[in-house]
């Protein structure tokens, strides 16, 4: 990594670990050398408040006195889901039709990582979307907050609204001007 006046440096990487509590956490760069810290206004920048560990990421990198950071998240590529981790009404759903249910605005009510789910409801709707933690994984978060925006995928499921997939609040928007 070396920077230039003009332009920082591009870094392809993964999310060695991030805590939302202490609000940082550090990428590892597929091109080796040092950790680069990644701080939660940066990702708000991006449109998340969070991001699972293991997530693929690409940023750019500013070198300062403490060492490396990043400066801007440029993409984010969830994690593979570890064999045999799912929901039941999901594992038999063809995975096109998920992809194809439409990107709604929604907003957190609560969600709780110790015991791995949470509600949200879709902007316009009364109706609770059921949350999994899995879920959040897939789709490269590792936490939610209350009130927090987000895009939500949903299917009715066993016992209701389901959240197939999770996204930046912005991504609602990126997919209405498609």
């Amino acid at each position: 990594m070396t920077d230039s006046d003009d332009a920082r440096p591009v870094v392809k990487g993964h999310v060695k670990w991030f805590d939302p509590a202490k609000g940082f956490g550090f990428v590892v760069a597929d091109s080796g050398g040092p950790d680069i810290l990644l701080h939660v206004n940066v990702l708000r920048s991006f449109g998340q408040g969070t991001v699972a560990d293991g997530s693929g990421i690409e940023i750019e990198v500013a070198r300062t006195e403490r060492g490396y950071q990043a400066v801007a998240v440029l993409s984010i590529i969830p994690p593979a889901a570890p064999p045999g981790a799912g929901l039941a009404d999901l594992a038999e759903m063809d995975p096109a039709l998920l992809a194809a249910q439409p990107l709604l605005p929604a907003r957190v009510k609560w969600f709780d990582k110790g015991k791995g789910f949470g509600f949200a409801n879709v902007w316009g709707g009364e109706a609770d979307v059921f949350l999994h933690i899995e879920v959040l994984r897939r789709s490269g978060f590792a936490d939610l907050a209350p009130g927090e925006a987000v895009g939500l995928r949903v299917i009715e499921g066993r016992r209701g609204k389901l959240a197939v997939e999770v996204s930046a609040w912005d991504a609602v928007l990126r997919e209405a001007k498609r």
